[in-house]
């Protein structure tokens, strides 16, 4: 994976010009949905709406990971993002929540620690029973998760990318190490950094699109954007649209009696 990237990254990006994506294409990158497949069905269908409006592009949507645990229905999203791909050309990105999802199958302090972060909610999505989930111990919960979650959707999960390239732009779920080459890039920063990569000010060879970090609106900084909005807390999905060398959103946005509007703006 990392020689293709090496070759990607062999010039670097000029910061003194605007970031686009190669012509002729279009790119919906979703932020972190954890759960919300409520927002999920709405952005998708407004993403649908707008791919179709604009004409003939070659289009890629993009999850950028944690699509699982904290909000109510990770089963219902793992549903929905798997056959959209079914549909039209999706890339997915593995979140640190994925990786916690996965590990707890076989390993008891990973699963402690996935419950403890939104994996409670995961687990009574697939149909666990709650008052049985209360009374389970940590060996009876890994056999119940390995009957309740389909084989189909562990492995849609584990086939996930970590870094993904589109012209001036790459998009990871966590943000990279700014002190490494981008072709010795760890799994685990990918995954999980936040302050290194959160604290750098220096330009960087392309602009970063990233989840795993709350922000109450989009974060634009010159060599990064930060689009997770915290759907499961706030309401709100954010989508990022990537064509020539513009930026929209798309969001989807959950009001108090339930109902989903769309906004739309520049980026």
């Amino acid at each position: 994976m990392f020689d293709s990237i090496r070759r990607m990254f062999s010039g670097a990006f000029s910061q003194g010009r605007t970031a686009r994506v190669p012509d002729g294409e279009r790119w919906y990158v979703i932020g972190d949905i954890h759960g919300r497949c409520d927002l999920l069905e709405a952005l998708k269908h407004a993403i649908e709406e707008d791919d179709a409006a604009l004409g003939t592009a070659d289009t890629t949507i993009v999850f950028l990971g944690d699509l699982v645990d904290r909000g109510p229905d990770s089963h219902g999203v793992v549903k929905l993002a798997r056959s959209w791909g079914k549909e039209r050309k999706v890339r997915y990105l593995a979140g640190n929540h994925e990786e916690m999802f996965l590990q707890s199958f076989e390993d008891r302090d990973v699963l402690r620690h996935f419950l403890k972060h939104g994996g409670k909610e995961t687990v009574l999505s697939y149909g666990i029973d709650r008052k049985a989930y209360a009374k389970m111990k940590m060996g009876e919960l890994q056999e119940a998760m390995t009957k309740a979650v389909p084989a189909k959707h562990r492995a849609f999960l584990e086939s996930f990318e970590d870094i993904i390239v589109a012209g001036d732009y790459v998009f990871a779920h966590a943000g990279i190490n700014p002190k490494l080459p981008m072709d010795q890039q760890k799994q685990s920063d990918l995954r999980w950094i936040r302050d290194r990569f959160l604290r750098h000010e220096e330009p960087l060879s392309h602009v970063v699109v990233h989840g795993h970090t709350i922000f109450e609106d989009m974060e634009h900084r010159e060599h990064r954007i930060g689009i997770d909005t915290g759907a499961f807390r706030t309401g709100r999905l954010t989508a990022l649209v990537l064509e020539d060398n513009h930026r929209r959103t798309i969001q989807a946005i959950a009001s108090d009696d339930g109902a989903v509007k769309i906004e739309k703006r520049d980026a």
